[in-house]
C-alpha cells in the first residue's frame, strides 16, 4: 500500500513517538536505528500513535508494542476497531487537542473526523510546522469518505478549519501514503475539492 511510517525522536533524550506502525516490522526496526543517528544517547521508543485504525496502518502496531513496550495511542472513537482487529488495547485514546509529549517535543492532536470517525493528525510546532496527516489529507485532496457526503462535509469542514485557517502556508504536510506537500500548494484548490466532493 506504500504506506508513510514517521518516527520523531528528542535528540537528548532519545525518547521517540512512531507514527503509523503500518507493516513490515523489519523496516520499521531500520527507522528505528536510522533515528539513532539523530540522538545523543541510547534511543527508546515511548509511543506509537495511529493516525486511524484502518488495516495498513496497523499491522506492526502489535508486534512493535510488545518488542518495544511503547504505549499505543489512537483516536478514541478508532479504538474499538484496532482492538477487534489487531488485539491491540490502546493505552491512550487521544480526543482533539490533547498533546502527544517527549522530551522537548510536543505533537498536537487535531481530530479530522471523515475519513473515519476517529482520524487524527498530529503537528509539531517550528519553523515550518509540520502535519502529519494520516489519510486525511493528501496532495490534491482530503482522504477517502466512501463517497458519503455527510462523511466528505464533515472532513472536509474540519480539514478546512482545523488545518487550513490555522497554520501558513510553509507548514510541512505528511501524509500517510505519497509524498509531502505544503499547506501553500494546496489551499488554491480547496474550492475545487468542495464543489466536486472528495
Amino acid at each position: 500500500m506504500n504506506n508513510a511510517v514517521y518516527l520523531v525522536t528528542a535528540r537528548k533524550s532519545g525518547e521517540q513517538v512512531l507514527i503509523d506502525a503500518a507493516a513490515d516490522t523489519a523496516s520499521i526496526s531500520t527507522l528505528f536505528h536510522d533515528g539513532e543517528q539523530d540522538a545523543e544517547g541510547a534511543t527508546r521508543l515511548v509511543t506509537i500513535v495511529t493516525t486511524h485504525a484502518h488495516w495498513d496502518h496497523t499491522r506492526a502496531t502489535a508486534e512493535i508494542a510488545n518488542q518495544t513496550g511503547a504505549r499505543v495511542a489512537i483516536g478514541r472513537a478508532d479504538a474499538a476497531q484496532l482492538t477487534a482487529e489487531r488485539g491491540v488495547e490502546a493505552d491512550v485514546l487521544l480526543d482533539h487537542g490533547d498533546r502527544v509529549s517527549i522530551d522537548g517535543i510536543t505533537l498536537e492532536v487535531i481530530a479530522l473526523r471523515g475519513h473515519t470517525p476517529g482520524s487524527v493528525a498530529l503537528a509539531v510546532s517550528g519553523k515550518p510546522t509540520l502535519l502529519f496527516t494520516g489519510d486525511s489529507l493528501f496532495p490534491g485532496g482530503v482522504g477517502n469518505t466512501g463517497d458519503d457526503p455527510v462523511r466528505f462535509d464533515q472532513l472536509f469542514t474540519d480539514v478546512s478549519s482545523r488545518l487550513f485557517e490555522r497554520f501558513p502556508d510553509s507548514t510541512r504536510v505528511f501524509p500517510g501514503h505519497g509524498d509531502p506537500t505544503t499547506l501553500g500548494a494546496e489551499r488554491p484548490s480547496l474550492p475545487d475539492w468542495r464543489a466536486r466532493g472528495w
